[in-house]
């Protein structure tokens, strides 16, 4: 399998808590289509010969361009790579992007997208104020049943727990209305509060507080409650979908497949030693007839450590004969040995020859994993 990320970078305002790539230069994005069809011609070699199963169009705001600018997208893509005719195809989309019109300007403009990502975050006007959502609970619910007339059938939602001020009681509406809605699958993130964030600063300032940590690993707990008591698979650690609608694009990426990102800011990994990232900077890449970028050669080290993070993370964990096959038997047994203390106090489990984080140590799965890796052997 192999995957494409088409990054567009473009929002109509920029949230509080993001720090991800993204501009408000919105008279930049006719150039930005161009210079991203000419990536897009440009490398098609690095994926030549080998099937697409997954394109992600994520952002920044992606359903911020418009019906022919989506369209010019795609039939580059669909021109320059081999995508699978069953390919998974997902659209990111903000709440306040959906209008009535969603037929036209996503079914057929990008004609080949049958998944829809919605950046959500919460269903409370007071939240999504405070950290700069353009939209409110009852749009976002608009959204969803827009999307559902439009036939779109595979819905993501995307929700985040542990804002300042959200108390349980909130946070079990957003949950509420979440479910009831008819989704498919549900991404949920603990805030993280990112250098040179405005909330960053305003928690600096003592303008807003953190949650208590306790009352985060409970959110987590009812929210992975919740979602099983309605039928959703927690197969990732943010992760919840129902049977059938994991998401395949991210699930690549945990699994180790070979992807392309193009755009300012994308990264690609050709599924064995050797990442490449995009500059972030979208004035470099429209005036670039070659996209700046840098290039990474992982040592087997990294490899493995980065095989167990990821692995981890799965509601199927780490393959540990697969594992011991890519790594050698110096790594497999430092594996065994650092994964005992935590086998015997139930952080981790071991099912045939899987070894998988428990519930009870979903939210501390960080020291767990880095317990596990081994960048350095010379001591075993």
């Amino acid at each position: 399998m192999a995957g494409i990320y088409v990054h567009i970078p473009f929002c109509g305002s920029r949230c509080a808590y993001c720090d991800f790539y993204s501009t408000t230069r919105l008279e930049e994005r006719e150039a930005y289509v161009h210079a991203l069809c000419r990536e897009l011609s440009q490398r098609r070699d690095e994926f030549a010969g080998v099937g697409v199963h997954t394109v992600y169009f994520g952002g920044g705001t992606p359903s911020m361009l418009t019906a022919s600018q989506l369209r010019e997208i795609q039939e580059s893509l669909y021109r320059h790579y081999a995508i699978d005719a069953a390919a998974e195809v997902t659209i990111e989309m903000n709440p306040d992007d959906v209008q009535a019109d969603v037929h036209e300007r996503l079914l057929n403009s990008v004609s080949c997208v049958n998944r829809v990502s919605l950046g959500i975050q919460s269903f409370d006007d007071a939240l999504l104020r405070l950290i700069r959502r353009r939209h409110d609970g009852a749009s976002a619910i608009r959204s969803v049943i827009c999307l559902q007339e439009a036939g779109i059938d595979n819905i993501s939602i995307d929700l985040i727990y542990g804002l300042p001020g959200q108390t349980l009681e909130r946070w079990e509406h957003d949950l509420d209305v979440a479910f009831s809605l008819g989704v498919q699958h549900l991404s949920a993130y603990a805030l993280s509060y990112e250098s040179g964030t405005p909330l960053t600063r305003w928690r600096d300032e003592g303008r807003v507080c953190e949650v208590p940590d306790e009352l985060q690993v409970t959110m987590y707990q009812r929210l992975c409650q919740r979602a099983l008591d309605v039928g959703f698979e927690h197969y990732e650690i943010s992760n919840f979908a129902l049977p059938g609608f994991r998401s395949r694009h991210n699930s690549s990426y945990w699994t180790g497949q070979p992807y392309l990102g193009f755009g300012p800011a994308a990264h690609s990994y050709d599924g064995q030693h050797t990442r490449r990232a995009n500059a972030a900077d979208l004035t470099a890449y429209l005036r670039s007839s070659a996209v700046p970028h840098t290039v990474e050669r992982l040592s087997e080290a990294e490899c493995y450590d980065e095989a167990v993070m990821c692995g981890l993370r799965t509601a199927e964990g780490i393959d540990l004969d697969a594992l011991a096959a890519r790594f050698g038997t110096a790594r497999y047994r430092y594996l065994l040995a650092a994964a005992a203390p935590h086998l015997l106090a139930g952080r981790l489990q071991q099912s045939g020859r899987r070894l998988r984080l428990s519930p009870q140590a979903l939210m501390t799965s960080d020291d767990v994993m880095s317990d596990l890796m081994a960048s350095d052997l010379t001591a075993l």
